[in-house]
């Protein structure tokens, strides 16, 4: 009987790391076929007070119509300041006094702009922020198929496809306002399927205290919050007309650049006092 012959181990070794290079190829090839998505910016439409901007471990004041990295920037108003900022994807955001703000995660992926349809997405993107506390107005463009975006506090979650919202946070509670649009929240990660809140709707999320667990309770706006919470919403949406953003390169895949804006007539700026917060 013929004894069945092995490849020698040093054959074996070989072809394994010849497989492995080969696999490398294609994994470098296929990453280098993938389109990769510009760096999302955010420009500051407007500055009253202090407000502070963080990015890298670099903390600076930040300063009117200047550009930033948005992923992983982290953005503080002073007790009696505020600001409006834009996003490189066309939603405007407003920040009340005492808020603070952490952009986790801001992906936008290439695009050519389009300067005949401002109210549009430019392309895809999905934003994740984290709002410690305070309270932002929402006034977002017309978002594409795909993006996603979601504002959490430390006791709910909101999931929104295009809205006019205000979202205000304390260590008692948080109130989602529903001006224009829908969209899904939650109590909290463990609230798996949430509600819907539709345009003059409120969520009010209060914590936890002793035995009573956290709860939600969806009513209409009061029409006494509704002057405080408009004046949120224009400042964001006059936010977003302050600025063009470009990008460089081919197809739009090169560094985002933001271009001033100056409109037709300057919003003036409001202040919000802190006790307007939800108790």
């Amino acid at each position: 009987m013929k004894t069945p012959t092995h490849p020698h181990p040093g054959f074996r070794a070989a072809a394994c790391l010849a497989a492995m290079a080969v696999f490398g190829v294609v994994s470098i090839a296929s990453a280098q076929d993938k389109p990769k998505g510009p760096s999302g910016k955010i420009f500051v439409a407007s500055v009253s007070g202090e407000s502070l901007i963080s990015h890298g471990g670099l903390l600076e004041d930040m300063n009117a119509k200047s550009a930033y990295l948005a992923e992983g920037t982290i953005i503080e108003t002073k007790p009696k300041a505020t600001n409006a900022l834009v996003y490189s994807n066309g939603t405007g955001i407003f920040f009340d006094p005492d808020t603070r703000v952490e952009v986790e995660r801001f992906h936008q992926d290439p695009f050519v702009p389009n300067r005949s349809d401002l109210e549009v997405e430019p392309s895809v993107s999905q934003t994740n922020v984290l709002i410690v506390r305070g309270a932002v107005g929402l006034c977002t463009s017309k978002m594409v198929a795909g993006s996603s975006m979601t504002y959490r506090t430390p006791l709910g979650i909101v999931s929104t496809q295009g809205a006019k919202l205000v979202i205000e946070t304390s260590p008692d509670g948080t109130t989602i306002s529903m001006l224009d649009g829908e969209s899904l929240v939650r109590n909290g990660q463990m609230d798996i399927g949430g509600k819907t809140l539709h345009s003059g709707e409120q969520a009010i999320i209060k914590a936890a205290s002793g035995n009573v667990p956290a709860s939600m309770v969806i009513s209409q706006i009061p029409p006494a919050r509704r002057p405080a919470l408009d004046e949120r919403i224009f400042m964001a949406c006059a936010a977003r007309k302050t600025v063009f953003f470009d990008t460089s390169g081919p197809q739009g895949s090169g560094e985002i650049k933001a271009t001033p804006v100056v409109p037709v007539s300057l919003p003036v700026p409001v202040t919000v006092s802190p006790s307007q917060l939800p108790p």
